[in-house]
């Protein structure tokens, strides 16, 4: 009974707006007002109403943690902007050491910042991410522009320099991209860096980082985080679909 009450009272709204609507050249301008106003306020409610539901129903679904791993990892993860919505989705005029969730930050040293770093929801049939990342960059008067992600304490968890770090990433650039990952970790009073570039062209790119080319001090392993470092980002959209990491052993020579 309730479902057919809900179904009449939607119908008889619908219609009571639909006059409304073709009506609104003849009206007058005191009816029109209040009319404008009515709908202004129930438009606020169905726009919501409608973005959290696409978000819900669209896939992949949100807080999906899965991706392809390889053979023998012991520890994976997606940071949390790729898996689900962020209370402030987006930053226009980012200034450097801005935040967008608690996990990714950037950084910049332009004087005047034309930098927008927006949440987006992924939709395509070959996404694996539930959301993604979008920069636009206008005019860029800096020298260096990097986004900074911070792995969980759990990264480091069990961390030797037999480990192979990987990274996967799914990036689209609007123009060719130079892009440089740092994979950064701080042991006692030292930081070990070690920096791969991302092959030019491939929107999905797998890079690894071979531990025991490192100085790694196991025992004092403190903070691990990856910096993507864009190189002349000027006028360029870059969409970064998915950003995912994952360890495993290296194979025993």
């Amino acid at each position: 009974m309730g479902r057919i009450l809900d179904r009449l009272f939607h119908y008889r709204a619908l219609n009571h707006w639909r006059q409304y609507a073709r009506q609104a050249d003849l009206a007058p301008l005191s009816d029109l007002r209040r009319q404008r106003n009515r709908a202004r306020q129930l438009r606020a409610h169905l726009d919501r109403l409608i973005h959290v539901a696409e978000g819900r129903l669209a896939m992949p679904q949100i807080g999906s943690s899965f991706f392809p791993k390889p053979h023998g990892t012991d520890w994976s993860w997606r940071p949390n902007l790729w898996r689900g919505p962020l209370t402030e989705p987006g930053i226009s005029s980012a200034a450097s050491k801005s935040m967008l969730g608690d996990q990714v930050q950037v950084f910049h040293d332009c004087a005047y910042s034309e930098l927008t770093l927006r949440q987006l929801r992924n939709t395509r049939e070959q996404d694996l991410a539930p959301f993604g990342l979008r920069m636009d960059v206008f005019k860029f008067d800096g020298s260096f522009l990097s986004l900074v992600i911070e792995l969980p304490a759990d990264a480091a968890e069990g961390l030797t320099r037999q480990h192979l770090m990987r990274v996967d990433t799914i990036i689209e650039t609007e123009k060719t991209q130079e892009i440089f990952l740092r994979l950064n970790i701080k042991h006692g009073p030292n930081t070990e860096q070690m920096v791969r570039e991302l092959p030019l062209g491939d929107t999905a790119a797998v890079v690894e980082f071979d531990l025991a080319y490192s100085r790694l001090n196991e025992k004092r392993i403190e903070k691990i985080w990856l910096d993507l470092i864009f190189e002349s980002p000027d006028m360029n959209q870059v969409i970064l679909r998915d950003l995912t990491f994952s360890r495993h052993h290296r194979a025993a020579i």
